[in-house]
């Protein structure tokens, strides 16, 4: 509880460049807002900085970045009834209690060793007490960073404090929970360190106060603030009061709010055919960075019967291709959990699609062979559309599929020498330029290790960088200047570290297991 109250006054610094800015809100219809403030503030008679004025300088970002990070934000918060601005009218608007202002800024030699800092609970006091984001510490500049450092100390506002990691013993491992897994459901808590996680979310988890001080993120954001979630927007059961999709091709967007959220569709398949459906998360490209939600969806006939349920532990979009008699239909979609987290936050934005028809994708025809223990795929796709990107699969058992490698658009073939004994299945995911996937048969190559080397990684990277290991390791990538960018775990067998939001150019790869120290230089097209 807050036990002091003082006045705060905030003179805006304003540039011809902030002026240009992009003006973005992500739900004008709430009254509880959270500003972005990106053009530079002079701060006064607060306790920051030892109550000394602070002059904050622009965060001289780009249009392209602002972009980012506020998209980033937005969805991180899409499930509430707010509003998150870069229009500062808006936030002059708001009610008192009901606002906070992020300052964007490289002025942090004030406040050392953080990318940024926030009173807890501050949303509510209804002064104009600001948090800060440090954007010189955060890459420098970089949008993924910042954008998750700003859900960060908003989060503290809102009366959120940090997530931890304990052991089985009960003891702290980590203050800032760094999260779980690699590629494209790695997830992290917001509330923990979530710059090197691809999925992130509100969690239900232990803080630095103890192993069984458990935080209900979603319990404290809509009971302490003055605001809830949003209004649900599609109704949760299947019958007369699911959504009406028709009986053509569609298209429609919606949210999932709450853990017990879910959205029911109804569709009539006028004649019997193929259909292809795409439930796709909002976010920021093909490997949804950004995104908070992992989709589950469930078809039903006209009895209410399931016929099928499509939840995939390695991706968090579903595509399906199906063939239907005449009849009505229903689809019923549901936030999810995977390899790494359960349901709890996945919650967000989606669109779901339904076409008629096949796919602009006809074929993907995979094969493969074995020399000297290298596995060699080669594959060949028949499409109307051009290909947009395409990710080769692996599985131990032939059923669960985890990414290999991101290869060129125009690439038809790949050679790697693997380390891991036994059968391997290989699939091919095609994505199209209209963003429609299809996927290649499955195949299987069997082979016996006995090359030296236990290492094997992919130079030449689009999105994440392929670590083919024959032993559990630890890594460090550094750029070329030797600045350190991630530091992990991987585990014997395939891995991947994502760089998608890295720039292009070198880097360097260094890994250190119980038999071996390698490096490697990597090179980010």
């Amino acid at each position: 509880m807050k036990n002091f109250i003082f006045t705060l006054t905030l003179t805006l610094s304003i540039s011809a460049a902030s002026l240009a800015g992009p003006i973005l809100n992500s739900y004008p219809a709430a009254t509880s807002t959270i500003y972005l403030d990106f053009d530079g503030q002079t701060v006064a008679g607060t306790y920051w900085n030892n109550g000394s004025t602070l002059v904050c300088a622009a965060s001289g970002l780009t249009d392209a970045q602002i972009t980012e990070i506020f998209n980033r934000v937005s969805e991180d918060y899409r499930p509430f009834n707010v509003n998150i601005t870069t229009d500062e009218s808006v936030y002059n608007a708001a009610s008192l209690n009901h606002r906070i202002r992020v300052i964007v800024t490289p002025t942090s030699s004030w406040k050392t060793g953080v990318g940024g800092i926030a009173y807890v609970g501050s949303f509510t006091w209804g002064d104009d007490t600001p948090c800060f984001v440090f954007s010189d510490r955060l890459g420098p500049n970089n949008p993924k960073y910042i954008g998750e450092c700003c859900s960060h100390e908003s989060g503290h506002t809102l009366g959120l404090s940090h997530q931890s990691t304990y052991d089985n013993n009960c003891q702290l491992t980590e203050s800032y929970a760094t999260g779980v897994g690699t590629g494209e459901t790695s997830w992290a808590p917001i509330m923990g360190n979530s710059y090197y996680r691809n999925m992130t979310g509100w969690d239900f988890g232990p803080t630095p106060y103890g192993c069984s001080v458990v935080q209900d993120n979603l319990t404290i954001i809509t009971s302490q603030n003055g605001f809830s979630y949003r209004t649900d927007d599609y109704a949760d059961v299947l019958g007369a009061t699911a959504y009406n999709l028709g009986n053509t091709s569609f298209s429609t967007a919606g949210i999932l709010t709450t853990t017990n959220d879910k959205d029911a569709f109804k569709f009539t398949v006028a004649q019997a055919g193929a259909w292809h459906f795409d439930a796709v998360p909002y976010s920021l490209n093909v490997s949804n960075s950004g995104a908070d939600l992992d989709i589950k969806l469930e078809l039903y006939n006209s009895n209410n019967v399931l016929i099928k349920s499509y939840d995939p532990l390695n991706t968090m979009k579903i595509s399906v291709d199906t063939t239907l008699a005449a009849g009505a239909y229903y689809l019923l979609l549901s936030g999810t959990g995977n390899l790494n987290v359960d349901d709890y936050g996945s919650l967000g934005s989606y669109t779901i699609t339904g076409l008629r028809g096949t796919l602009p994708i006809h074929d993907v025809a995979l094969s493969g062979n074995i020399t000297s223990n290298k596995h060699n795929l080669l594959w060949n796709i028949i499409a109307d559309e051009p290909i947009r990107s395409q990710t080769i699969e692996y599985s131990t058992n032939g059923a669960d599929f985890r990414p290999l490698i991101d290869v060129a658009a125009t690439q038809n073939r790949y050679s790697y020498a693997t380390v891991m004994s036994g059968t391997i299945y290989y699939r091919i995911k095609v994505t199209s330029v209209i963003d429609q996937t299809a996927y290649s048969n499955i195949i299987a190559l069997t082979s016996e290790v006995t090359a030296e080397k236990t290492f094997f990684v992919s130079t030449l990277v689009n999105s994440a960088i392929s670590v083919n290991a024959g032993d559990d390791y630890q890594f460090k990538l550094t750029d070329a200047n030797g600045r350190t960018l991630l530091i992990g775990k991987g585990v014997k067998g395939m891995n991947r570290i994502n760089v998608l939001n890295q720039p292009g150019g070198m880097y360097i790869l260094q890994i250190l297991s119980p038999s071996q120290r390698i490096t490697e230089r990597i090179i980010k097209q």
